[in-house]
């Protein structure tokens, strides 16, 4: 079965202050800007997300709520997932790995250098980093989301930003 696995960086957020906590950054106005844009974008090449999973920080859960709006995919049945924050691509795929084989088109927010990574191992190429806000699509053929990790995908489309 072709599925289709939308791969977003969260929006530009603010530089941080004295001992203010990673996980507590905000976008900013530009930012929202950006996310605002790729939201548009999504909803213009992908009508339908069946599934959208974030990192619960800040900068990507503010991301996710304005995607998710753009996409007019209720916020109550975002999975904000502790262990998509900074995470690394194999902890990325052991996520994707535990989605609901009815879900089709899967939406996942999350942060640098681990949505990049995941991107260059489910496609198999070098891409280089994931820009703030930027989307990426893969297509991939998998009877089970179990199989991703032996599964090599095709890198379909991005948002207007090069990968």
């Amino acid at each position: 079965m072709q599925r289709k696995i939308l791969i977003c960086r969260h929006g530009e957020s603010e530089d941080p202050y004295p001992l203010q906590p990673d996980f507590e950054r905000k976008l900013t106005p530009f930012g929202t800007q950006q996310v605002k844009d790729t939201g548009v974008w999504l909803r213009e090449n992908f009508a339908k997300v069946d599934k959208i999973l974030s990192s619960p920080a800040k900068r990507t859960s503010q991301t996710t709520r304005i995607i998710a709006a753009k996409l007019y995919f209720e916020e109550e049945r975002v999975d904000y997932l502790p262990d998509l924050y900074n995470a690394k691509e194999y902890e990325l795929l052991k996520c994707l790995a535990a989605l609901p084989d009815n879900a089709r088109t899967v939406l996942l927010v999350g942060h640098n250098p681990g949505v990049t990574r995941l991107v260059r191992e489910l496609t198999d190429k070098m891409v280089g980093y994931l820009d703030t806000a930027q989307a990426v699509s893969i297509t991939i053929d998998l009877k089970s989301w179990e199989e991703i990790h032996f599964t090599t995908g095709t890198l379909s489309n991005n948002t207007a930003q090069q990968v």
